[in-house]
């Protein structure tokens, strides 16, 4: 028997859930399907959640024959047999190629695709669950549109999972009493992929309890065993690695706790101990800083514990360490400063060091200046003397900027009394 999630496919617009910024009434998507006049496409979004479904829907919609390749296996033969089709009669209105995830097509293969695609013949639907924009050929993207699908939203999973409930008791030819709560479990546990939704609840049924007569129970324990994990949605060579980390660290930039514990939450729950780790560290220099300069060392050590344990323990550690990066005051002066210098430096502008800090102990005969003439500061008043230390074609130049925190403005206040004491 097939699998329920292929049973159930949607067989209409309608019937497909989510997408309602696609598909909806007056959307611009269903409009095109509508026309009958399908341009190349390329849908964009996370597994499971409609686009293989919605590409056999248009080809049936617009009397086009499906043809479907998969990035991972096909190859430049298999897109010249696509095109032979043509010929036949089951192809009269023309073939409307689906191809599965495009992000594993090499660029010699996709530049062959182009070739059958420009004259119209070939319609292509190509799919991704990566951004297209970096994996996908730019003549291939200028030729298509791109529309982005996301996850389905819980209370739209009801439907499908309620849906696949009834299928399933034609199967079994038995009454499924499910518990308050399993429904919304399944919907909410999946992740916004539909088909992980069918999967459980095909595996609910089949292990429901037999009670009197033709009925079976479907507990939330169970729903619960079934299900879980199922959200974590994690690739960490996909984008869904990259978006965690992102709000990973903009999390604690942002001061937002709850948040940020969510996200390590998840990063440690696939077990990307390393990237928990090394994006905690960055955050701790790169926007805490002088804010709070003391956080480095502590931070390190929190990451050192949670290396040295690992997982589970290795939470609490960098638990503690990510709510004191979130509490703690911040400031960018430090990460400002040094984007500012490189950029000089990237664009030429740095020039000789000033003679007083060249590393010179002996003057040639040539040289009719003699002496290094270095002021060493701690021979001064507070440590400090008044001398050139910018190379002479960036002097005046101003990298860092004193943050707002009480620190750096101790700082400062600190150094305006100091240099203006004199000691020139």
């Amino acid at each position: 028997m097939r699998p329920l999630a292929d049973r159930i496919r949607p067989q209409s617009l309608d019937e497909i859930v989510g997408q309602r910024h696609l598909l909806g009434e007056g959307k611009p998507l269903r409009r095109i399907i509508a026309s009958g006049e399908i341009p190349n496409m390329i849908f964009y979004g996370p597994s499971g959640i409609g686009k293989t479904t919605l590409a056999s829907i248009i080809a049936r919609q617009t009397h086009r024959k499906l043809c479907k390749l998969n990035g991972t296996t096909a190859s430049t033969a298999d897109i010249r047999e696509v095109v032979a089709s043509l010929d036949r009669l089951d192809a009269v209105n023309g073939v409307l190629l689906y191809l599965d995830e495009i992000q594993y097509f090499n660029k010699k293969q996709q530049q062959t695709l182009l070739e059958f695609i420009e004259n119209g013949q070939i319609t292509l639907i190509a799919s991704t669950t990566e951004n297209p924009y970096f994996y996908v050929y730019n003549a291939i993207l200028s030729r298509s549109t791109v529309f982005e699908f996301k996850p389905v939203q819980p209370e739209e999973v009801c439907r499908a999972v309620e849906r696949a409930f009834g299928l399933m008791e034609d199967d079994l030819h038995s009454t499924l009493q499910l518990e308050d709560g399993v429904v919304k479990h399944i919907a909410a546990a999946c992740g916004g992929d539909v088909r992980k939704a069918m999967n459980a609840v095909e595996l609910c049924a089949l292990s429901a309890q037999e009670r009197n007569g033709d009925s079976r129970f479907v507990s939330l324990e169970s729903a619960r065993e079934l299900t879980q994990r199922s959200a974590m949605k994690y690739d960490r060579e996909g984008d869904e690695h990259y978006d965690i980390l992102s709000a990973y660290q903009k999390s604690m930039r942002g001061s937002d706790p709850d948040a940020a514990i969510h996200y390590l939450a998840r990063l440690l729950e696939a077990g990307d101990l390393p990237s928990a780790c090394r994006r905690l560290l960055v955050c701790a220099s790169e926007d805490v800083g002088l804010a709070y300069p003391q956080i480095i060392p502590i931070v390190k050590a929190a990451v050192d514990t949670a290396l040295m344990v690992g997982l589970p323990e290795a939470r609490f550690p960098l638990a503690d360490a990510v709510l004191l990066v979130c509490n703690a005051p911040k400031s960018n002066s430090g990460h400002d400063a040094i984007l500012a210098a490189a950029e000089d430096v990237r664009a030429g502008r740095a020039g000789p060091i000033p003679r007083q800090l060249q590393n010179n102990h002996y003057d040639g005969a040539d040289n009719p200046n003699k002496g290094q003439f270095y002021k060493y500061p701690h021979d001064y008043p507070n440590s400090w003397v008044a001398q050139q230390y910018l190379p002479d074609n960036l002097q005046g130049v101003h990298y860092y900027h004193y943050g707002e925190n009480k620190t750096e403005q101790a700082y400062r206040a600190y150094w305006e009394r100091i240099k203006k004491s004199g000691n020139m």
